[in-house]
C-alpha cells in the first residue's frame, strides 16, 4: 500500500483486504444462543435496579410516553422498567428473525443491539409494532416473503415516535389518535423498503445508518403536515442524571462477556483482527461473513470500551440515550465499524465542540460523537483526516437537523450522516482524481 494511504486511502478494490478463510464457524444455533444471552442478561439487570411492581408500573408509563427525541425512558418510567422494555425488544428481534428463518449476519446483529439500545429512549412495545407490520404489509403486496425486508423492518423502527406522539402527544381523544398513530406508522413502514433502497444512492454506502436517512425524510414529510394542520412538537430533554456507577457495572458486565465468549470463538484467530481493521466498512460490510463471529465479538466489545472510555473522559454521565448510543456503536462493530474507522470520526466531533458554542460534556456533544461513527466508512475508506473531517462536519449539521423531522425520526445522527456523506465523498473522489489522475476511474 504506498505511503500516502495511511492519511489519504484511495479506496480501490486491489487495495482492500480479501475475505479471510479459517476462523471458527459459529453454527446458526450458537450465534442463537448468544444473542439470547446478551438480551436476557439486559431484561434480569432491570431487576437490579427496580422490582417487578415498579418496573410494571415504569413500562406502562413509557407505552403511554410521546417519546419523541430526546425522551430518556430511565426518567419516564424508571431505571429498571427502560431496561426490561430494552430486554423485550431485543427478544422480539431475535425471535422475528428465528422465526422467519434469517441468518444472524452482521446487518442482523447491529438492528438487534441498535432496537435494543433505542429502547432506552424512544422505541417501546407499542409503536414499533405498526412500523413492522407496514413493511409487513408492504411484503404482502409485493409478494416478497417479510424476511427480505427483515432489516427495514428492524431499523424502521427509528419512526417510532411518529406512532407514540400522534397517540399521545396532541391531546386527541384517544379514539381518534389511537387509530390514527397506528394508521400513519402503518404508512411510514410502507414507504421504508422503496425509499432505503433509493437513498442508499445518495450517499454511495458511506452512512451506515441509512434506514435513518430515509426515516428523517418520511419524518420529514408527516411533521410538515402536521405543522400544517397547526399541530406542533415542542422541544423534549428528558436525561437521568447521577446514576452513572451502577450503569457502569451492567456495562462492564455485558463487555466482559461478550470479550469472553469472543475470545472462546475466535481462539487463535483474534491475532488477525488487523485484517478487520482494514476493511473500509462501506455499506454492506458483513464483518461475520468475512472475519467469523469469534472475532466480530471481539470488535464489538473494543468498541464498546472505547466509547465508554470516551464519555468518562469527556466528563459526561451515562444516562438512557448514552446507553442506546453505546449499544448502536457496539451492534455496528459487526457491520461497518471498528477501532480505526470510529476513532478519527469521534475525534472530529471532539475538535468540533472546542472550536464551536458545544459543551463537550452535554448530551448532545456526547451521543453526536457516538452515533457520529456511522461515518466510519469515510475514515475507513480514505483516511484519517477525511475521517476527522467528516465528524467535525457532522457536529454542526446534526444539531440543526432535528427541527426538520421534529424528533420522530430516533436516527437523527443518520439522517445528518447521509447528508454529511453525500457533501463529502464526491469532493473526495474529486480531489484524489487531482493529486492522483492515474486513479480517475478508482470509484467505478
Amino acid at each position: 500500500m504506498p505511503k500516502h494511504s495511511v492519511l489519504f486511502r484511495i479506496p480501490t478494490p486491489e487495495l482492500l483486504p480479501k475475505p479471510r478463510t479459517g476462523f471458527i464457524i459459529v453454527t446458526e444455533q450458537q450465534k442463537f444462543r448468544i444473542m439470547l444471552y446478551f438480551a436476557i442478561l439486559t431484561l434480569l439487570a432491570a431487576f437490579f435496579f427496580n422490582s417487578p411492581l415498579e418496573i410494571f408500573q415504569g413500562l406502562w408509563r413509557i407505552i403511554k410516553s410521546p417519546s419523541i427525541l430526546l425522551t430518556d425512558y430511565m426518567v419516564v418510567g424508571n431505571i429498571g422498567s427502560a431496561f426490561f422494555n430494552s430486554g423485550l425488544l431485543m427478544l422480539g428481534a431475535i425471535l422475528i428473525t428465528r422465526h422467519n428463518k434469517v441468518t444472524l449476519s452482521g446487518p442482523i446483529v447491529a438492528a438487534i443491539f441498535t432496537i435494543g439500545g433505542f429502547a432506552f429512549f424512544g422505541k417501546n412495545l407499542y409503536n414499533v409494532c405498526p412500523i413492522m407490520a407496514g413493511v409487513l404489509l408492504f411484503a404482502k403486496l409485493r409478494r416478497e416473503p417479510f424476511r427480505a425486508l427483515i432489516l427495514p423492518a428492524l431499523f424502521g423502527t427509528a419512526l417510532g415516535p411518529l406512532v407514540s406522539q400522534i397517540t399521545f402527544g396532541f391531546a386527541l381523544p384517544l379514539t381518534i389518535s389511537l387509530p390514527l398513530g397506528i394508521l400513519s406508522g402503518l404508512v411510514a413502514g410502507m414507504l421504508l423498503p422503496p425509499l432505503a433502497n433509493h437513498f442508499i444512492q445518495f450517499h454511495q454506502g458511506y452512512n451506515l445508518y441509512n434506514i435513518g436517512f430515509t426515516a428523517g425524510i418520511i419524518g420529514m414529510l408527516f411533521i410538515s403536515v402536521f405543522r400544517a394542520l397547526g399541530f406542533q412538537i415542542p422541544p423534549v430533554s428528558q436525561v437521568l442524571e447521577d446514576h452513572t456507577i451502577g450503569l457502569l457495572v451492567y456495562l462492564c458486565l455485558l463487555l466482559l462477556s461478550m470479550a469472553a465468549i469472543g475470545f472462546w470463538y475466535a481462539r487463535k484467530s483474534w491475532r488477525n483482527m488487523t485484517h478487520l481493521w482494514r476493511m473500509p466498512g462501506q455499506l454492506v460490510s458483513d464483518y461475520i461473513n468475512s472475519d467469523g463471529f469469534g472475532l466480530v465479538l471481539l470488535n464489538m466489545a473494543i468498541l464498546g470500551c472505547v466509547s465508554i472510555g470516551y464519555v468518562l473522559f469527556v466528563g459526561s454521565s451515562v444516562s438512557g440515550p448514552v446507553i442506546g448510543g453505546i449499544f448502536t456503536v457496539i451492534g455496528f462493530g459487526a457491520f461497518g465499524k471498528h477501532l480505526r474507522n470510529t476513532v478519527p470520526i469521534m475525534l472530529g466531533v471532539f475538535v468540533a465542540n472546542y472550536v464551536f458554542v458545544w459543551d463537550v460534556s452535554s448530551i448532545g456533544s456526547v451521543l453526536a460523537a457516538l452515533f457520529a461513527t456511522t461515518l466510519a466508512p469515510i475514515a475507513g475508506a480514505y483516511g484519517v483526516i477525511p475521517g476527522i473531517l467528516a465528524g467535525f462536519i457532522h457536529m454542526t449539521v446534526v444539531m440543526n437537523v432535528g427541527y426538520l423531522h421534529g424528533g420522530v425520526n430516533l436516527y437523527n445522527n443518520g439522517f445528518s450522516g447521509g447528508f454529511v456523506a453525500a457533501l463529502m465523498v464526491p469532493i473526495l473522489n474529486s480531489v484524489i482524481s487531482v493529486i492522483f489522475p492515474a486513479r480517475k476511474d478508482f470509484n467505478q
